[in-house]
């Protein structure tokens, strides 16, 4: 399995800097929802500090953690791709520091400097393809699991 990708130091030093010039710092108290799937994408962060889960409903109740990201780790992608909805909810595992970025300044920003933006793109493509290979591996075990249980 290849070793996650981290958006910032991805990103050449100037192209960097900036997107850097967007960020905003937050935080996040621990047990805090981020974002709820459905909702509208029109931003991401860039985790400096904590951990934070992705989740996916499964009934009312439920809800199963599909990913855990921690420092360095890009949240939230959809903000790229319409229909522009987050795919999965966000929660705050411990407190979190992060980079905050408006979607929409950013995709200005990518507009005004093309290599920045296909930089961006690339890197969250790779990121993408990254946990699609890491839950993949998760379904597979939890699947070999199961198959061992029922024999």
């Amino acid at each position: 399995m290849t070793k996650a990708i981290k958006l910032l130091t991805a990103l050449p030093p100037p192209q960097r800097q900036h997107l850097m010039t967007l960020a905003r710092e937050v935080s996040f108290p621990e047990d805090t929802r981020i974002f709820e799937a459905g909702g509208t994408a029109d931003r991401f962060w860039v985790i400096r500090s904590g951990a934070v889960s992705l989740d996916q409903r499964v009934t009312s109740v439920q809800r199963v953690t599909v990913a855990s990201l921690g420092a360095g780790d890009l949240l939230g992608w959809s903000w790229l791709f319409p229909p522009y909805q987050w795919d999965f909810g966000a929660e705050a595992f411990s407190p979190v520091r992060a980079y905050e970025f408006a979607a929409q300044p950013v995709l200005d920003l990518c507009e005004e400097d093309p290599a920045l933006g296909l930089s961006l793109v690339r890197i969250v493509a790779e990121i993408l393809a990254h946990r699609l290979e890491t839950t993949r591996g998760k379904l597979m075990e939890q699947y070999g699991m199961h198959r061992r249980s029922v024999m």
